[in-house]
């Protein structure tokens, strides 16, 4: 059969991809998740309901309250689960809607309490569920505390057939070992149901394998017995008991012989004891102080019981790590111990216990030291094969605890090795030193770690002189080898001597160290600087005198050189101090003195790149000459372009050489244009020459054109400098704002006048204000830019004085040279006038409204809108405290409406405290803060003085008006309407009360508007002599009045005899929760019922009687007079309430006596169970039946077992351990 695919739905797909996703997505919650979420809210909403509705029935309070509440939270719920769009969970609206009016029905049947048998179903759930219930005593009991306890059945009879002796070595996974510290062992023995008087031990030795008897001496035996009886009953014998047996030799000890009481020998079990040496260990000393790299080489030397581990520790400055070595043992060595992994007890079959002596054994350990400090070795433990455990530094259980001493510790410290290197110098580049002089050594000095060594070093190294070396520049083999020994303490040494040095080795104190390269460096010693000079003069052509010297410098040393020499002119104590430096060996210097006289030329010392300051003495080191100078002119500040204002003469300063008197000759050129200029007779060497005044602007040229001193020799010059004469002169004139010379600008901001100037940069201004305090002070303003601005901070008008440029003042245009500036007006704020404000100084009352009535006020704005308007809103309520709000209000016209809060009554007070507009912001200086007042009126109130409170009454007594008290709130006379509304449906009666003169009025209800049943009466409307009212019609205050009848309660069994710990239960009729009114023993008492059940037990017998009752619809009192007796439970005891034990022969007897309480006659069975072990389950091996009418008995058992009574039965009641039992009708409670 072929199979056949199902028709494919149409637009199947399409739907499930439509489909709206959930709101929230599958990746972040899936889908079975989101819908396990909503029904868990969903039960805890319910459980929540539930838990109103427990103490809606307990209190009995208000019930519409909590149907709003519940309403609500339903329609909130069921409404947006829908929304989340959760799959199965996407209800349509009418589904919802459905769902929602159920929720609605159900909410209101459970808070108006209108369906009585849900309610009693509830209750009585939530009892059960709560597990627990009332006493006769009205104390809360749990169900599990009204059972009774085991003590009416007490007592156990156990009898023993006494068994067979025996004895054994029992190690209980113990190890022994002997050694320092422990000089005796305590062997224990086990013996059951004997009293030996004869113990002997077989030992056998380790070393020989031959055994010897060990004996225990009588009275160590009553010793060890007299211990091992502590901390068991005298009639405990049954209990095996373990007697220890001190040894002192190491050996395989076995259990010999064991005689007992009766001189009969006591059965033993196959087992040993292997004693041995305890184990221990040392370190091998080994030098306290390592190099880094080498290798630990350390021996543990450790004695014990092969095979054996051992646990040491390692610690790396501070660092801790631990290790181990298992299975130390020698060669060929075969242990049972290794193979069964047992400790202490064994069975031999093999008298050779040669491997179980003690060994010593050594065990190496090297490791690479690989990082510096301070290294620690620690012998921490050692397990020998028995599992005897020598622990160095913690307690350990089994084990023995020793101090680490020097002997099972070994510490030492691992130094860095030191590494050298030349510093800065090698076989190419030498170290040069002056002769004589000493350097220290170019020593870089480190280690293997990162930091250098704080210990001294020493260095070893090769020397050969200068003179001694290879032509290949190498030591000669007969170099000579020397150490130094350097230390940062200590001032590092210095070498002196020309030669080759070359390093050898490094080590310090502990180790050696690394030469590093470069290793070798040249030390050579320079020849001192010197020089040698050669000069011929320099004469002049015209007048034929020597005008200076040329100098020939023959230089020897290492360049660079510095010459310093010192020039000296007859006649003049000045000294001129002179230096040249030259990089070459040959320099030539030109000597030519400014003026005429004789000159002195001394050179005193030479530098070079070695030596410094070398002195030159001698005659041939100074130069003399006489020196007559030509005459020559230049301008003091030559090669720079000298600016000039048109109009004004052009002077420049020439410096003159030579004899003077001088005759100077210069001129202006300008373009095709010269003029010639003459001074004569000029007496100094500084002379100022001048023009005429340049009256056209452009390019001139001013030159030297000769000079002509008192020799006669004229001599023509050729030096000139520019002069750049400016064209015209600068300007200064405001600028136009807008096409006018005015503005306008806000108060304290500072403005900017625009400037035109003309000229260069930078511009001196000088200008006033016109008006103002400071009218006749001129200020004075640097600029830079041709159209700056001048910054002004107040209003006036400003004009320009005078203006300068970077080399020439200006002029001003009369038409440009003020401005003024204006200042934009601030806003303002006002009240608009009206009827209803009045203005009081410098505050405003505005009229008293209602209490949550609407009111507005107005304010007029002057200013740029949008205003920006802050106020504080301070209230004085009538009640409650003061409060201050701060508010901000944005007006967009001249007009602005400001909403008044009348929402509580007092006094209100508004604080207008900033303003400002688009042009301004506020300013506190500027403003005066407006104020406005008013009084907000409070409403009237009413209410009931007991609100929620409900009025009950019984049917019987229903006459005449009922009184409830009404509180009045406000100014009398008042106007009050009263609605009363029956639950029946019926339309509700409305009762109107005019013209109340107090604020109490006593409300008495018509007779005419109650009947039986649930009355709601509700205050709908208030108002009070000011016309203010307050209407409550949905929420106002309301009480209950309730008609009922008068409640009964009825017995559900007909019997009148109970037992303790059984329920005695009653019916109820009427209005739950009931209030039942009883007696226990004469003592009354009162009792809270919330449902139509009533029951209560008692743990203590006596008389129980029902006295009245009453329900919550009224205080109507139900008279009763119901009586139960409640009996004692019967009970029983053997062996007077203990657990005896009586040991028996085989075939023996024993009494077991009863004793019972009670009323007889009494019916008990007892059992007969194997006597097991504490925490074992007991097997029943026979069960028997006795009747007695008598308080006790007694019965003769001969079998082995536990007898114990396990029920009992009188007159009214019977117990077990199952059940509780009344005779009439057998009835059973279980007991735990």
């Amino acid at each position: 059969m072929s199979k056949s695919q199902l028709p494919t739905v149409p637009g199947a797909n399409n739907m499930i991809k439509d489909e709206d996703p959930p709101l929230i997505p599958y990746e972040v919650l899936n889908g079975p998740t989101q819908r396990l979420y909503i029904v868990s809210i969903y039960v805890a909403l319910n459980a929540w309901r539930l838990y109103n509705w427990f103490a809606l029935v307990q209190s009995n309070t208000e019930s519409l309250w909590l149907f709003l509440k519940w309403t609500a939270i339903d329609g909130i719920f069921l409404y947006n689960v829908p929304s989340l769009r959760i799959p199965y969970l996407r209800w349509p609206f009418s589904i919802t809607t459905t769902i929602f009016l159920v929720h609605t029905l159900l909410t209101g049947m459970l808070m108006f309490r209108a369906y009585p048998p849900l309610e009693l179903a509830l209750v009585t759930g939530t009892k059960v569920l709560s597990g627990s219930d009332m006493s006769v005593l009205e104390q809360k009991v749990r169900h599990a505390d009204l059972l009774p306890d085991r003590s009416l059945i007490l007592g156990k009879q156990i009898i023993h057939i006494l068994p067979e002796a025996s004895a054994r070595l029992s190690s209980q996974k113990q190890s022994f070992c002997l050694g320092p510290g422990r000089m005796n062992v305590d062997i224990p023995l086990l013996i059951n149901q004997t009293t030996p008087i004869q113990i002997e031990l077989l030992r056998f030795d380790f070393e020989t394998n031959e055994n010897e008897t060990v004996s225990v001496p009588p009275k160590m035996l009553k010793s060890l017995l007299k211990d091992a009886h502590k901390g068991y009953a005298k009639n405990d014998k049954a209990t095996p008991r373990t007697l220890r047996i001190p040894v002192t030799r190491p050996g395989l000890y076995r259990l010999h012989k064991v005689v007992d009481q009766s001189k009969l020998e006591v059965q033993k079990r196959a087992s040993d004891i292997l004693i041995v040496e305890c184990p221990k260990a040392t370190i091998k000393r080994a030098h306290a102080n390592r190099c880094k790299g080498e290798l630990s080489d350390l021996e543990f030397e450790v004695t014990g019981t092969p095979p054996m581990k051992v646990k040491y520790s390692r610690s790396v400055n501070g660092e801790n790590k631990g290790f181990s070595f298992q299975s130390i043992h020698p060669e060929h060595l075969v242990s049972p111990l290794a193979a069964l992994g047992l400790s202490g007890a064994l069975s031999l079959n093999s008298i050779d216990i040669s491997w179980a002596r003690s060994l010593a054994l050594s065990v190496p350990v090297n490791e690479s030291l690989a990082i510096g400090g301070e290294w620690s070795y620690a012998i921490n433990e050692i397990h020998d094969a028995c599992g005897n455990v020598a622990n160095f530094s913690l307690s350990n259980e089994g084990g023995e605890q020793f101090s680490l001493g020097s002997q099972l510790e070994q510490r030492f410290l691992v130094h860095e090795r030191p590494t050298v290197a030349i510093n800065g110098y090698d076989a190419q580049q030498s170290l040069k030193l002056p002769e004589g002089k000493a350097a220290p050594w170019p020593l870089l000095l480190g280690s293997t770690g990162r930091k250098v060594l704080d210990v001294p070093i020493t260095v070893s190294y090769l020397f050969t002189s200068i003179e001694n070396l290879q032509e290949n520049g190498e030591h000669m083999s007969s170099a000579e080898q020397h150490e130094v020994t350097l230390s940062p303490h200590l001032k590092t040494p210095s070498l002196q001597k020309a030669g080759l040095y070359s390093l050898k080795s490094v080590k310090s104190q502990f180790c050696m160290g690394e030469v590093q390269e470069p290793a070798t460096f040249l030390l050579v010693n320079p020849p001192r600087p010197t020089l040698s000079l050669a000069s011929e003069k320099i004469f002049d052509k015209c007048a034929g005198n020597s005008i200076g010297l040329l100098v020939d410098v023959d230089l020897i040393g290492t360049p660079p050189f510095n010459i310093h020499y010192d020039v000296r002119r007859k006649g003049s104590n000045d000294v001129s101090h002179e230096n040249v430096i030259s990089d070459r060996f040959k320099y030539q210097l030109e000597l030519r003195p400014p003026r005429a006289g004789h000159y002195t030329y001394t050179f005193r010392s030479i530098d070079d790149n070695v030596y410094r300051d070398h002195s030159l003495k001698g005659s041939e080191f100074v130069l003399e000459q006489d020196v007559k100078p030509p005459a020559s002119a230049h301008f003091l500040k030559s090669g720079v372009t000298k600016r000039a204002c048109i109009d004004e003469p052009i002077e420049a300063r020439v410096q003159l050489q030579g004899e003077g008197p001088w005759d100077l000759e210069y001129e202006v050129v300008q373009g095709k244009k010269r003029t010639k200029y003459k001074a004569n007779g000029i007496e100094t060497e500084e002379h100022t020459i001048s023009t005429e005044k340049l009256s056209q602007g452009g390019e001139y040229s001013l030159a030297l054109a000769s000079i002509k001193d008192k020799t006669g020799c004229k001599i023509f010059l050729g030096e000139e400098i520019k002069v750049d004469v400016r064209r015209q002169r600068p300007k200064a004139a405001f600028g136009l704002v807008d096409g006018a010379r005015t503005i306008s600008s806000l108060e304290g901001r500072q403005i900017g006048l625009p400037l035109k100037l003309t000229g260069e940069s930078p511009w001196t201004l000088f200008y006033r204000k016109l008006d103002g305090p400071a009218s006749n002070e001129t200020v004075r303003r640097t600029l830079f830019d041709k159209n700056s601005h001048l910054e002004v901070n107040s209003a006036g008008t400003y004009e320009i004085q005078g203006v300068l440029d970077a080399t020439c003042p200006g002029t001003i245009e009369d038409t440009a040279k003020s401005f003024e500036v204006k200042y934009v007006p601030r806003p303002q704020i006002r009240i608009a006038e009206s009827a209803v404000i009045e203005q009081s100084g410098s505050s405003f009352m505005k009229k008293e409204v209602c209490e949550g009535d609407e009111d507005a006020m107005e304010i007029h704005l002057s200013g740029a809108p949008p205003f920006q308007i802050k106020y504080q809103q301070k209230v004085n309520p009538e009640r409650g405290s003061k409060s201050v709000a701060s508010k901000e209000l944005i007006a967009g016209l001249n007009l602005a409406s400001v909403k008044m809060d009348t929402s509580r009554a007092g006094k209100y007070e508004y604080h207008f405290l900033e303003l400002g507009d688009n042009s301004y912001d506020h300013d506190p200086r500027k403003h005066s803060p407006l104020v406005v007042e008013q009084i907000i009126v409070s409403r009237p109130s009413a209410r009931f003085l007991n609100p929620g409170k409900t009025y009950k009454y019984c049917k019987a007594e229903v006459s005449g008006d009922e009184i409830i008290p009404i509180v009045l709130e406000g100014v009398a006379p008042f106007y009050v309407e009263i609605a009363v509304d029956p639950h029946s449906g019926a339309k509700p009666e409305i009762i109107k009360i005019p013209n109340i003169d107090a604020n109490s009025y006593n409300f008495r209800i018509p007779d005419r508007v109650l009947s039986l049943g649930h009355h709601i009466v509700t205050l709908r409307k208030v108002r009070d002599a000011r016309g203010c009212q307050r209407k409550t019609e949905y929420e106002g205050p309301r009480v209950q009045v309730t008609v009922s009848d008068v409640p009964a309660i009825f017995p559900l069994d007909s019997r009148s005899d109970y037992c303790v710990y059984e329920w005695m239960s009653f019916t109820l009729s009427g209005t739950p929760p009931f209030s039942v009114h009883h007696s226990f023993n004469g003592v009354e008492r009162r009792g809270t019922v919330p449902t139509t059940t009533f029951r209560r037990s008692s743990k203590d017998p006596g008389d129980f009687t029902i006295l009245s009752v009453s329900d919550s619809a009224s205080d109507c009192l139900g008279k009763a007079n119901i009586t139960h007796t409640v009996h004692p439970l019967p009970g029983s005891t053997i062996s007077k309430g203990r657990t005896s034990e009586v040991d028996i022969p085989e075939g023996g007897e024993v009494e077991i006596s009863f004793e019972f309480t009670g009323t007889p006659p009494f019916e008990f069975t007892y059992t007969r169970s194997t006597t097991t072990r504490r925490g074992e389950k007991p097997a029943v091996l026979e069960t028997r039946h006795e009747v007695s009418f008598e308080h006790s008995k007694t019965v003769l058992v001969r079998d082995e077992g536990t007898y114990e009574v396990i029920s009992i039965k009188d007159r009214y009641c019977a117990y077990s351990n199952q059940r509780i039992m009344a005779t009439p009708s057998q009835r059973a409670i279980k007991s735990s």
